[in-house]
Parts: C-alpha cells; sequence; structure tokens
C-alpha cells in the first residue's frame, strides 16, 4: 500500500514541478516584455511602429524617451534617404536648420550585440563614437559594416537600440523618395517628410 501512494506521488510531483516551470517561464517572458518600449513615429506619410530594447541599449532608450517625451522630435524631418541603405532624421527642421535637443552625447552602445539589420534603429553620430544625442536612423537593408568590431575610433560602430513592428512599407516609402541636395547637405528628400510627433508606450 505504500508503494502504491509512493508511485502515485511520484507524477503528482512531477506535474507540480511542470506547473511551477510552466509560471517561472511565464514570468520570464512578461518580464522581457516589460523591458521593451512601444514606440509610435507618426510621420506626413504614415506611422511606423517600434519597440525599444529597454535590457541591451538601456542609456540610448533612455535618451529617446527623454527628448521623445519632451516633443522635440515634433516637425523635425527625415533629412538624409539613400534608398538601400538607411532614413535618417530627428535633428533638422523642415527648412534645413539644425534643431538642438539641449541634451548632451551619451556613451555609444554598439558593443550590445545589436546589429544593424534592415528595420532596426540606431544612432546617428559624428566620426566621435560617442557624440550621438537626438538623430537617429532605420537600416534599409542589412548593414553589417556598421556594426560594433572594437572599442577604437573606426571600431565602435552605430548603437541599434529598437527594431520596426509594424511600418516597413512607410520606411521602404520614405527610402524610395526622390532626393538631391540642399546648401551642404546631400541625399535630402525633394518632398518634405515630416516627423509629426513621437510617442512612448510604457
Amino acid at each position: 500500500m505504500k508503494t502504491r501512494n509512493f508511485k502515485i506521488f511520484i507524477p503528482l510531483l512531477v506535474a507540480l514541478t511542470s506547473c511551477v516551470d510552466v509560471i517561472e517561464n511565464d514570468e520570464a517572458n512578461n518580464l522581457m516584455e516589460n523591458k521593451m518600449t512601444q514606440v509610435t513615429i507618426k510621420t506626413s506619410v504614415g506611422d511606423i511602429q517600434l519597440e525599444l530594447n529597454d535590457e541591451k541599449a538601456p542609456i540610448t532608450v533612455e535618451n529617446f524617451k527623454t527628448i521623445a517625451s519632451s516633443g522635440y522630435y515634433e516637425g523635425t524631418i527625415f533629412h538624409r534617404v539613400i534608398n538601400g541603405f538607411m532614413i535618417q532624421g530627428g535633428g533638422l527642421t523642415a527648412d534645413m536648420n539644425n534643431k538642438s535637443s539641449g541634451t548632451g552625447p551619451i556613451q555609444n552602445e554598439a558593443n550590445n550585440g545589436l546589429p544593424n539589420d534592415r528595420g532596426t534603429i540606431a544612432m546617428a553620430r559624428t566620426m566621435d563614437p560617442h557624440s550621438a544625442t537626438s538623430q537617429f536612423f532605420i537600416n534599409h537593408k542589412d548593414n553589417a559594416f556598421l556594426n560594433h568590431t572594437g572599442e577604437t575610433s573606426q571600431g565602435w560602430g552605430y548603437a541599434v537600440f529598437g527594431m520596426v513592428t509594424e511600418g516597413m512599407d512607410v520606411v521602404d516609402q520614405i527610402a524610395e523618395v526622390a532626393t538631391g541636395s540642399s546648401g551642404a547637405y546631400q541625399d535630402v528628400p525633394e518632398e518634405v517628410i515630416t516627423i509629426e510627433s513621437v510617442t512612448i508606450s510604457e
């Protein structure tokens, strides 16, 4: 009789353990979801939905959220567009004047393991690896040469901090517009493409 009860107890224990594993996995998944910030970039040609990776790029994501929440991006444009490469915006107004975000440069997080693949969003910067402030770009194709290869001026790469979840058709549409020069700037869309708002939802 004792042996029979023991045999019944074993599968019950296994079942309970499995239930605990499922609960723990659900909690882990929820935790990962909580580390992604949802963003909507409303442009004059359509919306782009993004998911920002708070876990892999905490400094970059916090910087972007702070700037977006201030309303800074409203009225800026996609000022540099190269089909088959990327679309860049978040720093100039429609009259091609620089708009200061009022924030300082941030640490380059390109060593976070996130590659510059099609549909990812990354920070634009100068030749100084740690000079990014407000400007960003969305990769129009896989751009492995932008990835981090080493902590040198040539190897730092460009920090990816999220990806497009909806609206790649809008990105494609922007990438395909006719471009030209405007003053000192090249690859400027002939049709002004405005960022109307950037909305953050945790």
